[in-house]
């Protein structure tokens, strides 16, 4: 019986290949990873690049900021919804600081009523005070925010009495008699129905939208995206 000694050589060469299937395996799994990555970021990224045909017209909305500010975000917003009173309360300030008063920026507020009766309430006092002092309006905006309940934010809150409650107390002062009437004839349901139809036509389905120069961003709340706009349209 004879003992056949084993090729080193020749074992090594019937390891190497499947070794070699599965480094070419994890290889090719790397770049289908990276490229999966990759695309992905491309594709948040267009969809927080997509500009609308024509941005929606601003006539006769409340402006805060240079009138010839070369970046229009505008905010489509409800006194009731949560994330709104979050925006207002965190992101809003950030911006106003780094890009409203420094001229860059001007910002519009567009009523969505996406909270039934209250949410309109909320518009047609905001109207009515906007139409007797436009700087009037931002200190009921931020008022109507810092009063929205931090839980159960659902339950009625916006009535007539804390509207004018918080009316009393802006600066500029406005007259809140006037104010009282324009809620009871609904004054301003004209310019309510304006922002309605603004909303219908560029399908805005969640509050806040925020849109910059007609560039829709998907994520109110991505501060680097919402940035990354602006500076992008202040420099183009």
């Amino acid at each position: 019986m004879s003992n056949k000694k084993k090729n080193p050589k020749s074992t090594l060469k019937k390891k190497n290949p499947g070794k070699a299937l599965v480094l070419y395996t994890a290889v090719i799994l790397i770049l289908l990873i990276a490229l999966f990555i990759l695309n992905r970021a491309g594709t948040e990224n267009k969809q927080d690049l997509t500009r609308v045909a024509e941005q929606p017209s601003i006539v006769n909305q409340p402006v805060i900021g240079k009138e010839d500010a070369k970046v229009t975000l505008i905010e489509f917003g409800d006194y009731k919804c949560p994330s709104c009173k979050k925006w207002s309360q965190e992101y809003y300030p950030l911006l106003k600081t780094q890009y409203i008063d420094t001229g860059k920026v001007k910002l519009v507020f567009i009523n969505t009523l996406f909270h039934g009766n209250e949410s309109e309430l909320g518009a047609l006092a905001g109207e009515a005070i906007y139409s007797q002092n436009k700087d009037s309006f931002w200190a009921f905006n931020e008022a109507m925010f810092n009063a929205q309940p931090a839980v159960n934010h659902d339950n009625l809150w916006i009535t007539e009495e804390k509207i004018l409650e918080l009316a009393e107390a802006i600066t500029p002062r406005i007259d809140v008699q006037k104010l009282k009437e324009d809620l009871s004839n609904r004054e301003t349901l004209p310019q309510v129905e304006i922002d309605n139809s603004l909303v219908t036509n560029y399908s805005i389905t969640q509050t806040p939208t925020i849109m910059i120069n007609g560039i829709k961003i998907a994520n109110p709340f991505d501060m680097e995206s919402i940035k990354s706009v602006i500076d992008k349209e202040l420099g183009a």
